[in-house]
């Protein structure tokens, strides 16, 4: 299953003297976790390190989809990866192409990228400059506003993981189903626990409104990734998301013990 996301965003410290139970996704061992949720979903394994050469186009009109988060050429996450990388490292097997990413951008063409593209990003992710590059924009464009938010809410892991699932698939764009909208969407129904309400309540409020937005397009119209995955670990009120951890994504069965 290809990855799905390519919206485009615009770690916080860890909280001195919280209790155990308090400990957020950023926690190293939680974030280890999230990166398998999320690659058991996006790439139907749990090998996220494997994912850094992966590229398709998966016809959802974002043009190519790359990468361990699914950065796109038509979405301006993918280019801004490549600006990174070249920045880092000018003359890399990638630079070539960034006039022609920044033509692409905003379509799903393949203009310029075609035939070569894909091969030499799967010859730039043996470099370990570009996979540094591709963990650091996943953590600047997804990973930390996820956690910052759902901290803010008074989220515990499985909602601030909850945040990151949404921002990985919908971006955080102006539109209906952007992370912010269905974080409003959720605001309308119950309050977190920040203001005063009910973290169950609220999550369920949040997965609701996810998925609506992902029965908007059909590309992400398997909404298993909420129902067989993170709904169970609500249900088992795991907040923590302690392993282990059993759920199911788009059929397939995956375990974390």
């Amino acid at each position: 299953m290809g990855a799905a996301t390519c919206g485009a965003l615009f770690s916080p410290p860890r909280a001195a003297a919280a209790p155990a139970a308090a400990a957020g996704l950023d926690d190293p061992a939680k974030k280890e976790i999230a990166m398998k949720l999320v690659s058991s979903a996006e790439n139907s394994s749990l090998d996220w390190k494997a994912q850094y050469k992966y590229i398709e186009d998966i016809g959802d009109g974002r043009g190519y989809t790359a990468g361990i988060i699914g950065f796109c050429s038509g979405t301006g996450d993918m280019l801004d990866l490549v600006e990174l990388y070249t920045d880092r490292k000018p003359g890399n097997v990638l630079a070539r192409y960034l006039p022609a990413l920044r033509r692409v951008d905003g379509s799903d063409s393949h203009d310029g990228l075609d035939p070569n593209f894909p091969g030499d990003w799967r010859k730039a992710a043996r470099d370990t400059a570009f996979q540094q590059a591709q963990n650091d924009e996943r953590d600047r464009v997804y990973f930390n506003p996820a956690v910052r938010q759902g901290k803010a809410d008074g989220l515990r892991v499985l909602g601030q993981f909850a945040y990151y699932d949404a921002i990985v698939m919908h971006g955080d764009g102006g539109d209906a189903t952007s992370f912010s909208s269905i974080r409003r969407r959720a605001l309308r129904q119950a309050k977190p626990p920040a203001q005063g309400g009910d973290e169950t309540t609220y999550l369920n409020a949040f997965l609701d409104a996810r998925v609506w937005a992902m029965k908007q397009e059909e590309a992400h119209s398997d909404t298993s990734r909420v129902d067989t995955a993170q709904r169970v670990f609500l249900r088992q009120s795991n907040f923590d998301l302690n392993p282990p951890l059993d759920w199911k994504v788009y059929g397939d069965s995956y375990h974390i013990g």
